[in-house]
């Protein structure tokens, strides 16, 4: 082998010194909890919404769906997980750091939190003389209930966990023989690769290193149990063998989650001196002697001559064990791949079935392809890994970021899978035009939180989509097409709307949805599942969708996307303009939460959603020029005038621009987000036209001076509102409360403007005190309370935090383009 390639297949291979690193016996600092504080100025004024909501409430319950923002029995932090498995779309597996499977999500759209303990990896050890020397399950977890024969129970101090996702690695120390594992958890989230990227599977590989003076004999088993959890099923399951070419062997799991068929396998490779043995089935619920003692006598799982398991409505579990001998001082490998083949999905209404995206390159209607899919994992996880490395790689050489910075951008990430993912086929009845992008990458949509079950929540993928638009553009691209054709939806069936008290159409023509509906009712189809808001009034919607349609061309290139969208750009421009009643070039907000703080009411112009609005009409105005409809730019271009003189002189106070131009004291609160239109002008390669460049380094400087320095001593990121007198805004629970999401993309816009080493420290903040002091890794939630306190765990905003990405990527560009001109 090439000396080169061999050092670079190392460099793939080794535990990153970036991540989320922690021993497996970690103990969090602080444990805080989901609360929803109501202050007493707000709590009269609230009391007609919750009489709503409980009414709300026993409507859904009675239909036997689940409520889509649970406000009565909150979920909180389990302070367990780890890197989740699985590819985009497809549903994903928890892993705790422990190595505990946890946290299902593959009914769409749906969570279930049941650690199964039966899912573990074993290691036995035995001398060359046939002695098994230790024999261990490779958790900390203690004896329980069930499987009371397996020695539980690991050091946890003696092993360590790190990951960067999509890859994780856990080293154990088994001090007693010398043997070292390092297991190297692996899913196929890569960049720009769409068929990979899209398929159920993960890879475990094991690399078994011999530090004693003699040979050992080392087996690695890998157990695993039908279902989600430990609830009760009905639906048949049962056992089967399978092998594939290249001496892949494994076993499959058949069973149905909520009557959707879905197969597990589990596999591993053999080879000449590595042997693979296996359990058909056995019982979960029992105390799995059989298992353990057949590889106590022989470090191998006893041989079974049947090929199927008969059907039973118990659950059940099988297993896979690789056998190999490790020379002394010398190292190997062995390979494991779970897959789960979850094909055709309908959403709890049932008015369609859907093919999962990655059924385009693996499929069979009459049987799994499940062995199919086992054998790819174990055939591609090689180049997955290098891919991976090569991605990450320039972020994390990059000398002058600072190291947590490193974990938090690819570690949040996880959302992107675990987000309650759906990717779904072009099927035939949908009518794509030639230029659409759904015609070859599908349909793909996210959650806005796990607890928050809506897909594509507009407000909020609005920040979360600089990840998308940077890594799956195409998917992006499939998302901005659904809302493209989701404002010219119309749904008239009219709903109570637990705000106001008042009946709304559903959805109304010429508006940008909040939301393409909830997987617990019929997605795609019942667009605006979200109860609270007429968000047709809302004023922020179509604003961000023109935002992010220029944002999205800049980052692509794609001219067409722009002739596609360019009639809804000009038709929700129009609804919009109606809002500015004065004729000032200012849309009004109108005394109610009209935006994505949607308990903090604004009135009249505010700074939030004035400066998406300039933002839109500005970004529109260019697309009047690449399009070649220069008549109604101009149009565009009076409004805009006009209305940049109104911002200022209706909202800048001298030193940053006040929440709104109401006549209450509380105008002057100082909002984080105050310049979130700035941020998209910046990330579309915009200076400073728009909004005057010395008063957004006045307004950034005093936003970071009060709403991050003066709040938990700048450690915590930036809250929503602070007020002049040195305190934080209590009017609202969300004027109180610190948004991760917003606090990243803050961030962004900081460094943005040249403010680097504040805008790291703001970020830093959200990411020290969610993923280090509050146990929240890979759930991180949409908000914190200053103190003790989050709110809706695993949430999507966060991804914002490759907005601050765009904008170190951009500023490097400019400052390479500028030394190249010096040097010229």
């Amino acid at each position: 082998m090439d000396p080169m390639t061999d050092n670079n297949d190392k460099n793939v291979k080794q535990i990153s010194h970036y991540g989320f690193i922690v021993p497996l016996n970690h103990k969090y600092p602080e444990k805080w909890k989901q609360t929803l504080r109501v202050r007493w100025r707000e709590f009269f004024r609230m009391i007609p919404l919750a009489l709503r909501y409980w009414y709300y409430y026993w409507q859904i319950t009675r239909q036997g769906r689940m409520v889509l923002m649970d406000f009565l029995s909150p979920l909180n932090g389990q302070q367990i997980y780890g890197a989740p498995i699985g590819g985009l779309g497809a549903g994903t597996i928890g892993r705790g750091f422990k190595g505990e499977f946890c946290r299902y999500s593959l009914i769409p759209g749906i969570y279930q939190y049941d650690t199964v303990f039966t899912n573990q990896f074993i290691v036995t050890i035995r001398d060359t003389n046939g002695k098994t020397i230790y024999h261990q399950v490779l958790s900390p977890a203690p004896k329980g209930k069930y499987l009371s024969s397996w020695k539980w129970g690991f050091n946890g101090k003696n092993a360590k966990y790190t990951a960067l996702y999509p890859r994780s690695w856990t080293e154990y120390n088994i001090i007693e023989v010398g043997i070292k594992l390092i297991c190297r958890q692996i899913s196929p989230i890569i960049p720009n690769n769409y068929k990979d990227s899209s398929l159920p599977c993960a890879a475990f590989i094991w690399e078994i290193i011999n530090e004693d003076k003699v040979d050992l004999d080392v087996s690695i088993t890998f157990t695993f149990q039908s279902g989600t959890g430990s609830s009760a099923s009905s639906d048949e399951k049962w056992t089967e063998y399978f092998e594939s070419k290249n001496k892949v062997m494994g076993v499959m799991i058949h069973q149905e989650l909520k009557g959707m068929p879905c197969t597990y396998g589990i596999a591993s490779k053999a080879s000449v001196d590595v042997d693979i043995s296996r359990m058909l089935v056995f019982n979960p619920f029992g105390d799995g002697r059989d298992l353990w003692e057949s590889l106590e006598r022989s470090g191998k799982l006893g041989i079974d001559r049947q090929e199927k398991s008969a059907p039973t409505k118990n659950h059940v579990a099988c297993a896979v064990c690789a056998f190999v001998r490790v020379q002394s001082n010398k190292s190997r490998e062995i390979e494991f791949s779970l897959v789960w083949d979850m094909p055709k999905i309908r959403f709890h209404n049932g008015l369609k079935e859907y093919l999962r995206y990655y059924t385009k390159y693996f499929y069979n209607d009459k049987q799994s392809v499940a062995p199919d899919l086992c054998y790819y994992t174990l055939m591609h996880y090689n180049a997955w890994e290098s891919d991976i490395y090569n991605w990450q790689r320039p972020v994390l050489e990059d000398i002058d970021l600072p190291d947590w910075y490193k974990s938090a951008l690819f570690n949040e990430l996880y959302y992107v899978a675990d987000g309650g993912t759906v990717w779904l086929r072009k099927d035939d009845n949908d009518q794509f035009s030639n230029t659409d992008p759904r015609n070859e990458y599908g349909r793909f949509a996210y959650l806005e939180g796990h607890e928050y079950r809506m897909y594509n929540t507009y407000d909020v993928h609005f920040y979360a989509a600089f990840a998308l638009a940077q890594l799956w553009p195409n998917l992006q691209a499939s998302v901005q097409y659904e809302i493209r054709d989701a404002i010219q939806f119309e749904d008239s069936s009219l709903r109570l709307i637990l705000y106001e008290g008042i009946y709304c159409e559903r959805k109304s023509k010429g508006f940008v949805p909040h939301d393409i509906g909830d997987p617990d009712e019929e997605a795609f189809k019942l667009i605006n599942a979200y109860p609270i808001h007429d968000v047709a009034r809302w004023k922020d919607l179509n604003s961000k969708y023109i935002l992010s349609c220029y944002r999205d061309y800049c980052i692509s290139g794609r001219k067409e996307f722009l002739q596609d969208v360019w009639s809804n750009i000009q038709e929700i421009l129009s609804n919009s303009l109606k809002w500015d009643t004065d004729n000032d070039g200012l849309i009004e907000n109108t005394g109610f939460p009209d935006q994505t703080y949607d308990t903090w009411i604004m009135e009249g112009p505010s700074a939030y959603c004035s400066s998406l609005w300039l933002a839109a009409l500005r970004c529109a105005i260019e697309i009047s020029k690449i399009i070649g409809d220069i008549k109604i730019g101009n149009k565009y271009s009076e409004v805009l005038e006009k209305g940049k003189v109104s911002f200022q002189e209706k909202l800048w106070n001298g030193r940053y621009y006040n929440f709104d131009s109401s006549k209450s004291d509380h105008r002057k609160c100082i909002m984080s987000d105050q310049l979130c239109g700035q941020l998209f002008l910046k990330a579309c390669g915009f200076e400073n036209e728009v909004f005057p460049e010395n008063r957004v380094k006045s307004a950034l400087k005093t936003i970071f001076e009060n709403n991050v320095m003066k709040y938990k001593n700048g450690n915590q990121g930036a809250v929503n509102g602070f007020l002049p007198n040195g305190r934080v805004d209590t009017m609202t629970v969300q004027s109180e409360e610190m948004w991760t999401g917003v606090s990243y993309g803050l961030a962004a816009l900081m460094i943005h403007e040249g403010m680097i080493e504040e805008g790291f420290r703001t970020a830093e903040g959200v990411y020290r005190t969610v993923w280090e002091k509050i146990g929240m890794a890979f759930e991180t939630p949409e908000a914190l309370y200053e103190n003790d306190a989050y709110r809706s765990i695993g949430y999507m905003r966060p991804l914002a935090i490759w907005a601050i990405h765009q904008a170190w990527t951009l500023r490097k560009q400019k400052l390479t383009k500028s030394n190249d001109n010096i040097n010229h």
